[in-house]
């Protein structure tokens, strides 16, 4: 198999990119970070990218680019939105037609209802200027393959931790303060309280390698059953966020307090319960998530430096 990852050195890119290596693919990363600083938001972008599909004519492309983190509704509209459009007039053009893989976001849902798993037919009202970009994404790949224009799937994404979370992330942010709370503790200060307003909320996260797996998955299925579809890539789990964060800091070993009040820092609250009903992918794909949270939460620890001295091993409770 070939494979071409758009967004390949960032946080999902890397690790899908690893993931079709270990299976053997010739796969080629695409971003504007790597050695041919592809920016695919430019005309000079989108050429460069055209050369290289009719060039290695690839089975299967991945957009795992877009902005989530530090960015404004201008600039995600660019990446989620405006972008997918850009890549499907590029996909068109080509004497072949790879499988379009587009990762979409468990944002585009907008609010679950409290108790529920939300499946692929759930009406989608987002209501961040995240998950409506990503929305008219998802929304551009599915009117593509429906007037014959691409063959393609979008994988519907819960949050995502594991190694390499990126900064601007809630669980980033939270290996981040362990970093400089270690530091404190080495200088014999007292660590500094993580503060939030709440953590109430109820999350749905699956592991950065658990949707790589997912990807090739999506490749490798036969193209009648994936064609079009939307399918949800999570654990099915909603899990407490203060949960989470109380385990990340027990794992570390240190003695940092969590605080919620007025003063501490917000959530994205565009919803308080995310739960995605992921049976479809369990049918279409065969796939379903194999790493714990326990696992996830360590291994980004690990490669935020954060060390993990915490000696009990305890999977991550609803």
């Amino acid at each position: 198999m070939r494979a071409v990852v758009l967004g390949g050195t960032g946080f999902l890119g890397r690790h899908i990119h690893a993931a079709f290596q270990d299976a053997g693919a010739r796969v080629v990363p695409v971003s504007r970070s790597d050695a041919t600083h592809t920016d695919l938001t430019t005309d000079s972008g989108l050429r460069s990218l055209a050369e290289l599909l009719a060039r290695i004519r690839p089975h299967a492309v991945v957009n795992a680019a877009g902005r989530a983190w530090q960015a404004d509704e201008r600039q995600m509209a660019e990446g989620n939105a405006e972008l997918v459009d850009r890549l499907i007039g590029v996909l068109a053009a080509q004497d072949h037609r790879p499988r379009l893989i587009h990762l979409g976001s468990v944002h585009e849902y907008g609010p679950g209802h409290a108790g529920t798993s939300t499946a692929e037919e759930h009406p989608a009202a987002p209501t961040t200027p995240y998950g409506r970009t990503k929305l008219l994404g998802t929304r551009s790949v599915l009117r593509a393959v429906a007037a014959g224009e691409a063959d393609g799937v979008v994988l519907r994404l819960a949050n995502v931790s594991g190694p390499g979370t990126p900064r601007g992330s809630l669980l980033r942010q939270v290996a981040d303060h362990l970093v400089e709370a270690a530091r404190a503790q080495d200088r014999g200060e007292t660590p500094a309280a993580l503060r939030f307003r709440t953590l109430a909320v109820r999350r749905d996260f699956v592991d950065a390698r658990d949707v790589a797996d997912a990807v090739l998955a999506a490749a490798a299925a036969p193209l009648s059953s994936v064609n079009g579809q939307i399918v949800n890539i999570g654990r099915g789990e909603a899990v407490r966020m203060r949960h989470l964060v109380a385990r990340m800091v027990a794992l570390s070993g240190l003695p940092v307090e969590v605080v919620e009040d007025a003063d501490g820092r917000s959530l994205r609250e565009d919803a308080q319960w995310q739960r995605l009903d992921v049976s479809k992918a369990r049918r279409l794909l065969g796939w379903h998530p194999h790493r714990d949270l326990d696992r996830s939460l360590r291994d980004l620890l690990d490669t935020a430096c954060v060390p993990v001295r915490g000696e009990e091993r305890e999977e991550a409770q609803t």
